[in-house]
């Protein structure tokens, strides 16, 4: 039954791959999602047909009153379109101001409360805004992926955003490539939005260095971000499975 179960994953998943390509504007970054890692548990949960994802993060994980349109709620409609017949539940813990120390008690209680299969895990920017010890910041990510991974559920971390106009003042892309070392240690996937967005500013796709009070961009971001990360999961999801026989 099992064998069954896993290679009607890898079918579903073959048949997915094709919508999980991003068009259009968000697509411009799709070369930047990848991952040599895979999601094996995330897998599990697809081939059961209910898929549960705690997203943990601090203010840049939402928008002012438009909690439907920031990117966790955005993956989990990505998601719903690319894993058709797979009930995928996104549940959104987040908080402004909190670090990725104050992280780690929400973790665990989500993990208690929940069982996800997996937890994504934004962290970096409000490290990078209070200047928090690398050293602190990286043991920090490791007692939540530690936490998570002997609960029973996977783990991708997301990065800060980007913004030319707090690039000189704060050391963003620093925590960013410090989570990129954190995730090559304990072999997961990193989703790197510091470096999409970056992109996206350098090819003029979004306009990062002009303030707006107009949430149009942002939700455009957002939706981006969700559908971006969505393809990263899908992808590491069906990177874990064998092909079904007679497919290679």
């Amino acid at each position: 039954m099992r064998a069954l179960a896993l290679v009607a994953l890898a079918l579903l998943l073959g048949q997915t791959a094709a919508r999980a390509e991003v068009p259009g504007v968000c697509g411009v970054a799709s070369n930047l999602v990848d991952s040599d890692f895979g999601l094996a548990l995330t897998a599990k949960a697809i081939a059961k047909k209910t898929l549960t994802i705690v997203v943990i993060g601090a203010g840049s994980s939402t928008l002012p009153g438009a909690d439907a349109k920031a990117y966790p709620a955005r993956l989990q409609a990505a998601l719903t379109t690319q894993l058709p017949g797979v009930e995928v539940k996104v549940h959104a813990d987040v908080k402004p101001g909190r670090t990725a120390s104050e992280s780690i008690k929400p973790i665990i209680s989500e993990l208690a409360a929940l069982h996800p299969a997996l937890i994504v895990w934004q962290a970096g920017t409000v490290d990078a805004m209070r200047s928090v010890d690398l050293d602190e910041f990286s043991a920090a990510l490791d007692k939540g992926i530690d936490a998570a991974h002997a609960a029973g559920s996977d783990v991708v971390l997301i990065n800060a955003q980007y913004s030319p106009r707090t690039e000189s003042i704060i050391a963003l892309g620093t925590y960013a490539d410090n989570m990129r070392w954190v995730a090559l240690r304990h072999d997961i996937p990193l989703f790197d939005r510091y470096s999409i967005m970056k992109l996206w500013g350098e090819l003029g796709t979004f306009d990062f260095t002009t303030a707006t009070k107009k949430l149009d961009m942002a939700e455009h971001v957002h939706d981006c971000i969700g559908q971006l990360l969505a393809e990263l999961v899908v992808s590491a999801a069906k990177s874990f499975m064998a092909p079904p026989p007679g497919v290679r």
